[in-house]
């Protein structure tokens, strides 16, 4: 019987977890230009939802995640182009995703 072996790599921001860490290595490795920007935009909206469910009394400043994906990547991935703010800043996480409660009441009572 073979074992499984534990990923050694050290999650370097916690309140992100693996996978993003993962996700900013793949789009740091990433030769066209184009589509390494959609990839930043998209590990940029997961990490801004994460942010908001670990620091739910803190906004998430667009600041913050441009840099912690310079961090995360050692500074391969730029966030200073023109769509950066305004696609990350357009799908803000709702109240049911901040709050972690679904409404099953399908009355519509309070």
């Amino acid at each position: 019987m073979e074992t499984l072996k534990r990923n050694a790599t050290p999650i370097r921001m916690r309140n992100y977890g693996r996978i993003i860490q993962e996700m900013v290595r793949v789009a740091s490795e990433e030769q066209d230009q184009e589509a390494r920007e959609k990839m930043t935009i998209y590990i940029a909206r997961c990490m801004r939802q994460k942010n908001t469910i670990w620091n739910k009394d803190q906004e998430t400043g667009i600041a913050r995640l441009r840099e912690d994906i310079e961090i995360l990547s050692d500074g391969r991935l730029d966030c200073n182009f023109a769509d950066f703010e305004a696609e990350v800043a357009k799908n803000p996480p709702s109240q049911q995703q901040l709050s972690g409660k679904k409404n099953n009441n399908r009355q519509g009572n309070k």
